[in-house]
């Protein structure tokens, strides 16, 4: 669940993993920003209770839910990909992979609402690389990177070559959920009205400051419902495991192989739960804690980015007089870091472009570098200059979570986001409740626990109502689902990886441990990391319950 930004009306939930993708975006912000970065910025690789829509039995929803055989049998003609689209986040179409391999695309036809299967439709962009080895070819592995409203189609691209090992027994398959990119996305404001609405106050500090943010909540969810309210009921993550399932039946699949990072492990959870005799070979990364409330889940996130802070400063001090931020200690590092947002409270900084850098846009751009390690120089630099009154790379990475790219065109990745939140949580705060809650998120984190203390609001104004207190995961008789937590993630901290083994249920959940920093192991060049998921997807071999890897 935990996703950095309260920038979207959402309680500070799920993000995607910082992935390739964003790598590319903030290299060319910063080109079109006409700042410097560093080398290693530039090539960097985001709940027990029972779902009330579903039935008891994860068979029977299962059965009650199936597409029809027009839906099911259907074929799908793949094609050399488009570009990107501007929901996707623009930019060109994906480059062959190493040796030749062209990337192809194609549309799948879903139900839009599962309990009206021969009733209106979806259509759901996939891509696919085709395996490297069709006579040792194992069948299909779907990825889902993250969010909710993370990109497939032009995730999956941007991490290739990671995967080319195991492309040698797979065909690699990923998709824009539903209200996502390609496949019928949520629309909310334009890119004026964004630019705006992300740069707005989101931590008040009088009642004329609340009424304005709320009465921002209000107006963001309304264009939510005007642009796309008929779509809003059905995003949630119940409808995205079952388009998973038919994706499974209609790639020809006997069962589901996936890997699933940040909220692509809710979703598999909520997958495994439902179609449990359907579990492949499954790897989770990244991984979201599945017995949390939203509040919970903001308050762990709230302590991991305060976490990952913590260590950016050990490593600067560490560094002597080559780090450039003011302070001695990790402490002083942290107070500088407070005293410079709030005094982009009180006046914002010159960013580009004729746009200022807010406290809230610093706030995000300081949780966006902290997604990986290789981002710390870039937080230094931002910081260091942010403090000397030039905003633009705070504000160019702020702008990369936000999904707004060099042109000012916002993807819907954060419209996505909000909406898959609030229509899978049930929870909705008051004002009075969510001040209440301030001290408490203060208390774990002095830089971000404001920002995502307000964040519990984000659903509070949002026009359909949520499905669920917490997604239910438990998938008795599921195949082994390797699940892999990472001691130094902000976004997902360590301790899902746990909750999630406990929830899938015995015999289920494998737990592995990597201990290293960022959101996500996989990616991280963790030859241990590598060998232990490669061993399982490729060759059937379960890693030993416990494994740690350094």
């Amino acid at each position: 669940m935990p996703s950095f930004s309260a920038s979207t009306p959402t309680a500070g939930r799920r993000r995607p993993a910082l992935t390739a993708v964003t790598a590319v975006a903030v290299a060319t912000l910063l080109a079109a920003a006409g700042c410097s970065g560093s080398d290693s910025g530039s090539d960097s690789g985001d709940q027990g209770g029972q779902n009330s829509r579903n039935d008891q039995d994860g068979q029977n929803r299962a059965g009650k839910s199936a597409a029809p055989k027009d839906l099911t049998s259907q074929k799908l003609d793949w094609k050399a990909c488009p570009t990107p689209s501007a929901a996707e986040g623009g930019g060109t179409a994906p480059s062959p992979l190493p040796g030749g391999t062209k990337w192809e695309c194609a549309t799948m036809t879903a139900p839009l609402d599962y309990a009206k299967p021969k009733g209106a439709t979806i259509p759901l962009a996939l891509i696919r690389a085709k395996t490297s080895d069709p006579g040792k070819r194992i069948g299909s592995l779907v990825f889902n990177f993250g969010g909710p409203g993370g990109s497939g189609v032009t995730g999956l691209p941007s991490f290739g070559k990671d995967y080319e090992k195991l492309r040698t027994r797979y065909d690699l398959v990923s998709f824009d959920p539903r209200g996502v990119g390609r496949s019928e996305p949520v629309e909310c404001k334009d890119d004026k009205q964004l630019d705006a609405y992300y740069a707005r106050d989101m931590t008040p500090d009088d009642s004329a400051e609340e009424k304005s943010y709320v009465d921002g909540l209000k107006w963001y969810a309304g264009g939510c419902e005007q642009k796309s309210g008929k779509e809003l009921p059905f995003v949630g993550t119940v409808n995205a495991a079952r388009d998973m399932e038919l994706m499974r039946q209609v790639l020809g699949d006997d069962k589901l192989n996936y890997f699933g990072i940040s909220y692509g492990t809710e979703l598999g959870g909520v997958y495994a739960h439902l179609y449990p005799k359907s579990v492949g070979r499954t790897v989770f990364d990244a991984v979201v804690d599945p017995t949390e409330s939203s509040e919970q889940g903001s308050l762990g996130q709230a302590k991991g980015f305060q976490l990952a802070l913590t260590n950016f400063a050990k490593d600067c001090v560490s560094r002597g007089d080559a780090c450039t931020l003011p302070g001695s200690t990790p402490q002083e590092i942290q107070n500088f870091v407070v005293g410079l947002l709030d005094r982009l409270d009180k006046k914002p900084i010159n960013g580009f472009g004729g746009r200022q850098l807010t406290e809230t846009q610093a706030t995000n751009g300081i949780a966006q570098a902290l997604y990986s390690k290789e981002y710390w120089p870039l937080l230094e630099q931002g910081l260091d200059e942010a403090d000397g009154g030039s905003g633009a790379l705070l504000l160019v990475l702020s702008d990369a979570m936000n999904g707004r790219n060099e042109k000012g065109r916002y993807s819907n990745i954060q419209a996505a986001n909000a909406a898959v939140n609030c229509v899978d949580s049930k929870q909705r705060y008051t004002l009075a409740q969510t001040k209440a809650k301030l001290a408490e998120f203060r208390k774990v984190s002095p830089v971000f626990g404001d920002f995502l203390g307000w964040g519990l609001l984000g659903c509070s104004e949002w026009p359909v109502p949520g499905e669920w207190d917490k997604p239910d995961v438990s998938a008795p008789g599921a195949a082994p689902i390797l699940v892999i937590g990472n001691t130094g993630d902000p976004a997902t901290p360590y301790e899902g990886a746990r909750a999630m083994v406990k929830a899938l249920g015995k015999g289920v959940g494998v737990e592995l441990t990597y201990e290293g920093q960022g959101h996500g192991a996989y990616n991280s060049g963790s030859t241990c990391v590598q060998n232990a998921v490669n061993g399982y997807l490729l060759d059937g071999k379960v890693p030993k319950n416990g494994t740690v890897c350094k």
